[in-house]
């Protein structure tokens, strides 16, 4: 069977030899307006977008996320167990199934950043190119703040009846991340980002929302292109 690689909306028939993979966070506080799983539902959510626009394929989202040991507020593996136990086997599984040779992880959760240290290794354990794109977590602000509480608000996934409660930094310490003590001492920008939910709270805002998700869909379709023209 020829497969007809160059039919539909796709910026090239190599396209197809891409896939984009989500990964994000199931498990984790998000305060009371948000969901446990936010963090995936919009890492793909913009994963799907950029795939359906460029005709990459959608590995659809990892199962499992790490976090840093100073950062407590959901249920979360080692990076180590991440990478090589849950990561690697998705990938392989891609490849031999889809042919994939180029991946594009969209992470929606700042905790997932070790898993960088990792790559290389699965680069060569695979035989294919991978590709790291952090855009949501760099622009959508502190965790659960307005930038999260915006984008959910576009995909229908915030409860409006408890943006009240969900600023109660007693009961939902995880919003701003104000109530981490530990983590707001080691780093910096979590301090920075929880002072300022603490001295202007949170909203929604839609145009907001709009904006933040798009950008991100944006970014990853430069990456879809630039891996586009790179050799497999």
């Amino acid at each position: 069977m020829e497969l007809k690689l160059e039919s539909g909306n796709v910026i090239s028939p190599k396209v197809h030899e891409i896939g984009v993979l989500a990964i994000g966070s199931h498990l984790e506080n998000h305060g009371s307006a948000l969901p446990i799983d936010t963090d995936s539902k919009i890492a793909a959510y913009v994963a799907l977008q950029a795939a359906l626009r460029s005709g990459a394929k959608f590995l659809g989202i990892l199962y499992a996320a790490t976090e840093y040991p100073y950062i407590k507020h959901g249920i979360h593996v080692n990076a180590q167990e991440l990478a090589l136990n849950r990561l690697l086997p998705t990938l392989k599984s891609a490849k031999k199934c889809l042919n994939i040779k180029k991946v594009i992880l969209i992470n929606g959760h700042g905790g997932n950043i070790p898993l960088l240290d990792y790559l290389e290794e699965i680069e060569k354990a695979l035989e294919i190119k991978i590709m790291f794109n952090n855009k949501i977590v760099e622009i959508e602000g502190p965790h659960a703040g307005t930038g999260e509480l915006s984008m959910g608000s576009v995909l229908k996934i915030v409860d409006k009846s408890k943006l009240e409660e969900h600023c109660n930094f007693k009961s939902n310490p995880e919003v701003g991340m104000v109530g981490f003590k530990e983590a707001r001492n080691i780093d910096k920008g979590i301090d920075e980002g929880a002072m300022v939910v603490e001295n202007e709270g949170v909203c929604i805002d839609v145009e907001l929302g709009n904006k933040l998700l798009e950008t991100a869909i944006e970014d990853i379709l430069k990456d879809i292109k630039d891996m586009d023209q790179l050799q497999p």
